[in-house]
Order: structure tokens, then sequence, then C-alpha cells
């Protein structure tokens, strides 16, 4: 009997995961005493992940208590990188389900638990955040029970144990009234509940499931030992998605331990490890016995749901901000992604400059985007497009479980923003003052929607959405009404010509900013689009008063995040992005170029 657990850490975001497994990492003495007070959101150690406050990659640790190794393995709470999520709950034995002892379970948890109880994986709830003065713990319970009642769960997952706590102060108890000292009640019931991985003997079998790399040994294959042993300088074969087999040889094993990775001789059945010296294998495919190769069933991974054209930059700034900015360079950057991002597609298009690449949603996609441009890559992108798919001979789209929690006073315009974009409310219900409303819309409504609920709710409204299935076309929906304020010349923005223009929109430039004609600088108050000259500078005379010019008050420049620009972008327009900077444009930057274009 091996003494392993193996168990996945399921939330939504913010609920207070990484801090859970700081805490975990903290019991299992991975630090000296003296390093303990540093140790803060220790998994989320990507610059993007501390900077957004999400989880984006999954990673695996383990903690040794009481004699058994638990390896911890914490998934991503996005539907957005539920490409992340599928692969690694293949790696668990059990799941931790923390759920805010005041919001209770929301539509992102939904979406990784449905799909932690289809793999039979046994739960544990954990009901974080129990130190709030307005939270529920024993209503949140009931939620998550019916949750899993609606989710088919088996008997043996619905008596599944709770324990409540606040992983912020360190404790974890089965009374939430009665705070411990530590969190020993979860790593006992972790060992008692979670089934330890079944031993299969036979022939070795195991499934990729992540990857690693490093720069010494190249791509390191990891995944659980499903059947038999694995055992250095072994020959394997490599069983591929296509059906073909490719003859290998192990170079090294390791396992997780603690915080880093230990090598050892072999391992056994229903561990996890890492494999290095295997070349050319993907994600979804097996390593198995050299004599007698039987596949494991692949990964299925959801299907991608919007596409965005990414293109070399070719406006007049490029190239003095970026390190790699030729189609190359992209080309070969896309590539590298495919290989760890399972739930990404590249496609070519008819241009050498432009590829179509597909992910799981904006944030998805933006997410790369924001991690090529800290890497020095300059580029282009288009307006964001769902999927369109033929079924049975129909026209289909994707479309989206949305929730939106607000105050009850802005719930009408809400539902009024909502039904304009072919939203069909399915629930409404009214807790402690807010007003919680589920709808089922298509993913083209949710483009732009964030930005206009949180203006009419005053930054209110808590929404979230996750991918439900591909339905017939519900019809053309209005985008951005408000045309584009252009500019005319190439230069710097003079503040006397923004002062000038103020009564025609709202700018999204600063003065002394340079720009570029063709540039978008701000939002028209109509319909159509202005080309206006933010460059041009105050005639000097020496007829003035030396106090006259500072009379110039400006409203502060509108500053959009990458998503906020993607999902503002008309068809017609690129958001640029380099290193430093991020601009939006019109595809044809010359004025009567594009009026010619506008005529055909």
């Amino acid at each position: 009997m091996q003494k392993i657990r193996n168990i996945a850490i399921i939330a939504h975001v913010d609920h207070g995961k990484t801090t859970l497994v700081d805490k975990m990492l903290l019991a299992g003495k991975l630090f000296r005493d003296d390093k303990a007070a540093e140790v803060d959101q220790f998994l989320d150690s990507n610059d993007l992940e501390r900077e957004r406050g999400i989880t984006i990659l999954s990673k695996n640790v383990s903690i040794q208590y009481k004699d058994y190794k638990i390896n911890i393995i914490d998934t991503p709470g996005h539907a957005d990188f539920g490409g992340e999520v599928e692969r690694v709950l293949n790696m668990a034995d059990g799941c931790l389900l923390l759920v805010d002892a005041f919001e209770g379970p929301m539509p992102q948890t939904r979406f990784v638990l449905q799909k932690a109880i289809q793999l039979g994986l046994k739960p544990i709830v954990v009901i974080n955040k129990v130190d709030k003065p307005n939270c529920r713990p024993s209503e949140v319970q009931e939620m998550v029970f019916d949750l899993m009642f609606s989710l088919d769960a088996t008997e043996e997952q619905l008596d599944f144990p709770t324990i409540y706590g606040s992983a912020k102060q360190g404790w974890m108890s089965t009374d939430w009234k009665k705070p411990k000292e530590d969190i020993t009640a979860l790593l006992d019931a972790i060992i008692e509940h979670i089934p330890a991985p079944h031993m299969l003997e036979g022939s070795s079998q195991m499934l990729i499931t992540s990857l690693d790399y490093s720069k010494y040994v190249g791509r390191i294959a990891v995944g659980r030992v499903h059947r038999g042993e694995l055992r250095e300088g072994q020959e394997i074969t490599l069983c591929k998605r296509d059906g073909s087999q490719v003859k290998s040889r192990i170079k090294e094993i390791d396992v997780f331990e603690g915080l880093g990775r230990t090598k050892v001789a072999s391992v056994k059945s229903g561990d996890i490890c890492a494999v290095i010296g295997i070349e050319g294998f993907e994600i979804g495919e097996s390593i198995t016995d050299a004599e007698n190769p039987e596949a494991l069933p692949t990964i299925a991974i959801d299907e991608p749901t919007m596409s965005m054209l990414f293109t070399i930059n070719n406006s007049p700034f490029f190239g003095k901000d970026g390190k790699y900015v030729t189609s190359r360079h992209i080309y070969e950057r896309l590539m590298k992604e495919l290989d760890k991002n399972l739930a990404l597609r590249v496609e070519p298009t008819d241009s050498a400059d432009a590829w179509l690449v597909y992910g799981r949603g904006i944030l998805h996609l933006s997410v790369l985007i924001e991690t090529m441009r800290r890497e020095g890559y300059e580029l282009q992108v288009g307006q964001p497009q769902v999927i369109i798919k033929e079924i049975n001979g129909e026209k289909c789209e994707p479309v989206e479980e949305l929730t939106i929690n607000l105050p009850e006073e802005c719930s009408s315009r809400i539902i009024d923003l909502v039904t304009k974009r072919k939203g069909e409310m399915t629930m409404m219900e009214n807790k402690n003052g807010r007003i919680h409303l589920e709808f089922t819309i298509p993913s083209r409504g949710i483009i732009g929607l964030n930005n206009a609920a949180l203006t009419i709710s005053a930054g209110e409204a808590v929404i979230a959405h996750r991918f439900l299935e591909f339905q017939p076309w519900k019809g053309e929906i209005e985008r951005r009404q408000n045309g584009s304020i252009i500019a005319m010349e190439t230069g710097t923005a003079f503040a006397y010509a923004l002062n000038n223009l103020q009564s025609r929109g709202r700018f999204f430039i600063a003065p002394q900013e340079e720009v570029y004609a063709g540039q978008i600088v701000g939002e028209h108050t109509k319909e159509n689009d202005l080309v206006v000259n933010v460059t041009k500078s105050k005639k000097l005379t020496n007829m003035r008063a030396s106090g006259s010019d500072d009379k110039v008050s400006l409203a502060p420049p509108l500053v959009f995040s990458l998503e906020d620009a993607l999902e503002y972008i008309k068809e017609d327009e690129y958001v640029e992005i380099t290193p430093h900077a991020m601009r939006m444009r019109k595809i044809i930057l010359d004025e009567i170029e594009r009026k010619r274009m506008a005529k055909k």
C-alpha cells in the first residue's frame, strides 16, 4: 500500500486557493522558520498571475505529512483556461473544492467541478473565509450539495466531508464556530477521505498530461504512472495521437518533492513524475512498454470558441520598442505556445505575415498576447470573432451561461443591456439586497459587455460566464455605436489642439504623446468616424499675456486594459501591441484610401 494522496484544488477566482496552498506548504515544513513570513502566493510565481490575482498555469508540489506524501495540483479557476484544467485533473484521485463562505459556489467553480465529477474524483469541500462578518457557511454547504446533485454526482461523491476555516488566518476546523490553531484538520481529512492511488501491476503505462521545459535537457514529460513502473534507462514506446508508435529510452526520472524535483531510479503506479529524454511527444500521448505497447485514451479537450487575427506590426512606429518584430519571430513563438497550450489552435492565412489564432475566450488569448509583449514581441491583433459551425445544415454559434450579481437598483438597466445583446434570462433571485441574475447569451454578446455593465452599476456588478454549447445563430447584435476619432497627421499631440476638440468626444491620449496618421485617439460622440488634427500647436505672436496658456483644462484620457481594447475595436481596426505601448489604429491608415475602400 503506497502512502500517496493525489489531490487537485478547485476554486473560483479570488476564493483563497493560492493562500490555502501557501498554508499547506508551511504545514509541510518546506521552509525554514525565518523564511515562513515571506511565503505569499508562492505558486502564482508568474508576473501576470500575481498582477491579475488569478491562476493561469497549473503547477505541482508535494508535502510530507504523517508519513504520507500529498501531491498537490493547483488548477486555474477560469473557464478560459479549461485546457489546463482538463489535463491536470487526470493526475488526481480526489479534489478540494474551495468555496467562499459568503459568495458560495460561482459559475467558474461549476465548470471545473463538473470536469472533476465526470472523472469520478472524490471531493472534500472547504468553506473558506468564515471570519468574514456577513458569512453564511451552513447555507453555502447546502448550495454546494445542490450544485453537486445537479451535476449528477454519485452517492459516494455526495457524501463529502466539509471543513471550515480561514486560509488567511491559517486555521481549519470541522466546526466553523470553533477555530483551531492550524490546518491539520484539513490534512487529516485528505488522508482519511481521499483514496490512495490504485496499484496496477503489469506492463508500463503513463499518460503525458503536462510538460515542462529546460534549456539543458529540452522538453520534459509530466504525468501520473497508470500501471506498472518506469525505470531510468528503460526502453519504451511512445504511442502518438495519430496511432503511430515511436521507440525511445528514458534518460532520467524525477518525482516532485516539496517545491522542486528529486531524481529517482524508478517510480511505481500512482505517483506523479517527470520523464526526461523522450523526444517529439505531445500532451495526451502515452508512454508504454517497449515490447507490449498499450495506449491510454487521449485527453479530450473542449473546442475553441473564439478566433483573432495575429499579424506583424506594420505601423509607422514599428521596431522602436520591441526586440522581435518579424513574421518569423511571431510564427516561431506561436508554434512554441502550441506545445503546452492545449486549447490553442493556429492556422495560416493567405498572407505570410498573418495567422488566425483560436482560443477559449478573450482572456485566454489576451494572456498569450500579454506574455508575448513582455518577452519583447511587437504584433497587431484584429477584432475577436466567434467561431461559427454548421451543425445539421444549420448555422450555429457558441452560447454561454452568464451570471451577474449586482445592487437591486441597477438590475432593470442590466437586464435591458443583456437582452439587447440577444441574452435570455433563466433565473433571478434576491440575496441580501443584491440581485443574482442568470442568462444564456451568445459569445458575441459578451464581447464588450463587461465595461458597459460596470458603468451602469457604478463598478458594483460581479460578472462571470462559461461556455455552454453551440446553438442556432441568434441574429445580428449591435456592437459599439460610437465612431472613432482618428489622427490626421504624425507628430506630437498638443494640449491646445485637444482642448479645442473636447466637445467632439472622449480622448485616449494625453498631451505630448507621439501619434501617427490613422491612429485612433478617441471616441466620437456620433456614429461616424472623425479625422482630426491633434498635432496643431498654438501660433506664437508677440502680443499675449504671460499666463494665458495655462488655462487649458483637459479631461483625463481613457486608459484601456488589453482585454478592454480587444473588446472595443471594430472590424476595420487593429490593436497594436509593443513591450511598452498599446495603441488602437485603423487597418488602412490613409484617409483617402479608407474612403475609396468604403465605396467599393
